[in-house]
């Protein structure tokens, strides 16, 4: 048996391939409410009812979408060019802290500013950090894999230590939290009685922007030419080093971006557990997604509800709320595999 590649496939085959990955996945995962002893329709009706069935349903799981789709534009940006930044937690949480010390009064402007001069902080910030492996990898070719995953940890240390003195909130009593942002600097929420900010809009934006960079502009191109085949890229003329630095500040820039939005639209301060993750489930999203753009909204929506869901439906049935987790394992995995089936064929060797 041997693998060869399809041509031509169309593009309806290419949209349709996840959608049936998912559908595979819900029945697959179906046996595990089984084995709970529990009804499969009436368990999923309460996981879809807890993430869209209400208007504050639809706004907890838009809410908890919001840095997933950074996250995940972060790491389909990257992966774009076959810079594998899997550093996007410490890339959130560098941007969370350049956010912390501008906007809780070091700077102060008008909100019309101020809003976008935080997030262009973090932003640089943490596209500055994930220059480091990138440079490492251009010029010593060390692998960048293990580099940005070493780098969470330690920037995570780094947040517990500014959070136990220098950036303290005087008035958190020892505990362990920022300075809070100030007024001037915080994104105002858009749905009455309800979490949901305006960082969920600009990461709109945000995923519109990305796919006409990536889709439209030489710069974009330069990317996605370096990621499918970096010597036919450079013997066209390409300059990969350059082009491997401009997706590091993109990609970091999104996931810099991540953390401003969440300290400055949802909690007001940093916490060292302001992030359950969402760097690493980036990941998953931009893989759901095929790495497109645009796709990712979708695709952080619909992890979002499964984790957002998965709460009442554990509520209301008794089902453990860790089948959120294998729901988005066995979705990943069934896309990767679609992904492997839609490009290429298996045959007889």
């Amino acid at each position: 048996m041997r693998l060869e590649v399809r041509e031509n496939v169309p593009i309806w085959v290419q949209g349709l391939a996840p959608l049936l990955a998912i559908l595979i996945s819900l029945v697959l995962c179906s046996l595990l409410i089984i084995w709970a002893g529990k009804p499969i329709l009436e368990s999923y009706a309460l996981l879809v009812n807890g993430a869209l069935g209400s208007s504050f349903a639809l706004s907890e799981t838009l809410t908890r979408a919001t840095p997933l789709i950074f996250t995940g534009l972060a790491a389909a940006i990257a992966f774009k060019a076959k810079l594998w930044n899997i550093g996007g937690e410490g890339q959130l949480y560098v941007g969370a802290v350049f956010a912390t010390v501008l906007g809780s009064g070091l700077v102060t402007l008008h909100p019309i500013l101020m809003i976008p001069f935080l997030m262009v902080t973090g932003a640089l910030a943490a596209g500055v950090l994930l220059l480091i492996p990138t440079l490492l990898k251009n010029y010593l070719r060390v692998d960048e894999v293990v580099v940005t995953l070493l780098l969470n940890f330690i920037v995570l240390l780094f947040v517990n230590y500014l959070l136990e003195g220098p950036i303290q909130d005087p008035m958190s009593m020892g505990w362990p939290q920022g300075r809070p942002i100030i007024d001037e600097g915080q994104l105002m929420p858009i749905m009455e009685k309800s979490r949901l900010h305006l960082g969920f809009v600009i990461a709109l934006v945000a995923a519109f922007g990305c796919w006409i960079f990536m889709k439209f502009t030489l710069w974009g191109y330069e990317i996605r030419s370096v990621g499918l085949n970096p010597e036919a890229a450079k013997f066209a003329g390409i300059n990969i080093n350059k082009t491997l630095i401009i997706t590091a500040l993109l990609s970091g820039g999104m996931a810099g971006i991540a953390g401003v939005s969440e300290v400055a639209g949802l909690k007001g301060y940093l916490t060292l557990d302001m992030s359950p993750g969402f760097g690493y489930a980036g990941i998953a999203v931009a893989m759901l997604a095929m790495l497109h753009p645009l796709g990712v909204v979708a695709s952080a929506i619909f992890f979002a509800g499964i984790y957002v869901g998965a709460d009442s439906m554990s509520q209301g049935m008794g089902i453990p709320s860790y089948i959120a987790d294998v729901m988005v394992a066995v979705s990943i995995l069934m896309v990767l595999i679609s992904m492997l089936l839609v490009r290429y064929r298996i045959t007889k060797g």
